[in-house]
């Protein structure tokens, strides 16, 4: 949230107080002055002081009022100290009942309070920005249990039926029967190890050293040439060295995921995958681009959730499990980039990871799949 500058609270309090503190000493030295003003002589005599017989030492009398305003000061003080810091503190009392609303589990309540920017103006809006990412993780966390769960026991339930059947039907064929079973198994397989990945890169369990993005990318191409060239796919590699930091196997990982991608989601024929690196002054970019089906921006901007996929790419013999680019998106944060997805105007997907620049590398990376 936008606000205008204000004053600090240091700065407010320090003006408050310090003007309660005036308005006292003034209220003081009046009545100082007052009563004095009673034992001053009516005239002065060749500049001295004379005394009518009538009165008596200027400081007789004075005790009683001194002590009488002294008291009321200080109810006065207290008063008014108490009532000028629950007033500062105020948003303070609201960002603490924010607190224990949130404690409760309750990630919807947000401080939201007005007024001009200060410190504890930044502090509500933070807590609200720190509530709100927290409100959209567990959000997160929660439809991509359900998503794993439903896709977790779709294989599971498919096993059982056909194991249900070969029971009931003694005479069916066995090879067909195993030869289902055994691929039903590998897609649970790659599924728990997807979700394993995906589990290892959000929670950064990792070891960061130097590595050239580019030469990542030559190895996750290379490796994904030969299904290129069966799909008739053509892919176009170029860029410069892109030393990052980060975990060479999880990096391939998110390249491989990208070029794999990029190749199975094509036209059918005469297909092209472009596979860019660039270094910027604070940061790296992977680009792959690939030709393809038009895509709507509303349909892009789910692809990176959990099992999400277009109604065409599941129908494909590679459609994989639905979590390609949400690995993409893990692994770019975790090391602290960020994934962009773009549909492209003749068709197909363009996809942007943009991760620190780090210093190049002393040695070429071995890179492997050891996940």
């Amino acid at each position: 949230m936008d606000r205008a500058p204000g004053l600090s609270v240091r700065l407010k309090l320090t003006l408050s107080y310090a003007g309660f503190l005036m308005l006292a000493s003034a209220l003081l030295l009046a009545t100082v002055w007052v009563s004095l003003l009673r034992y001053i002589p009516d005239e002065v005599t060749y500049g001295l002081p004379w005394f009518p017989p009538n009165r008596s030492d200027p400081l007789n009398g004075f005790g009683v009022p001194a002590a009488l305003v002294l008291a009321f000061l200080l109810v006065f003080g207290l008063l008014g100290g108490w009532l000028l810091a629950g007033r500062m503190l105020a948003p303070l009392a609201r960002i603490t009942d924010a607190t224990r609303t949130a404690a409760t589990g309750s990630l919807s309540h947000r401080v939201g309070l007005p007024g001009r920017r200060d410190e504890f103006r930044e502090l509500a809006d933070a807590f609200d920005a720190m509530l709100a990412r927290l409100e959209a993780h567990v959000a997160e966390q929660q439809r991509f249990a359900a998503n794993a769960s439903h896709e977790l026991r779709t294989p599971l339930a498919v096993t059982q039926t056909l194991l249900d059947v070969a029971r009931n039907d003694q005479s069916r064929d066995t090879g067909e029967l195993v030869d289902r079973l055994h691929f039903v198994n590998t897609r649970a397989i790659d599924l728990t190890e997807a979700l394993l990945l995906l589990s290892r890169a959000d929670q950064r369990s990792f070891v960061r050293e130097p590595v050239d993005l580019s030469l990542i990318a030559e190895e996750a191409t290379e490796t994904l040439l030969p299904l290129a060239e069966k799909r008739g796919a053509t892919i176009e590699t170029s860029g410069d060295p892109t030393p990052t930091t980060g975990s060479p196997a999880l990096l391939l990982q998110m390249t491989t995921n990208l070029v794999h991608n990029a190749i199975v989601h094509n036209l059918p024929e005469h297909g092209t995958v472009w596979v860019t690196t660039s270094v910027h002054p604070k940061a790296v970019v992977l680009t792959v681009e690939n030709t393809g089906e038009k895509l709507t921006p509303q349909l892009v901007a789910t692809l990176a959730e959990p099992f999400q996929r277009s109604s065409k790419r599941i129908r494909t013999d590679h459609a994989g499990v639905g979590l390609g680019l949400a690995i993409v998106k893990s692994i770019a944060q975790a090391h602290d980039g960020t994934l962009t997805l773009t549909p492209r105007a003749a068709g197909g997907l363009g996809v942007t990871v943009q991760v620190p620049a780090g210093r190049a590398p002393m040695v070429p990376v071995n890179a492997s799949l050891r996940l």
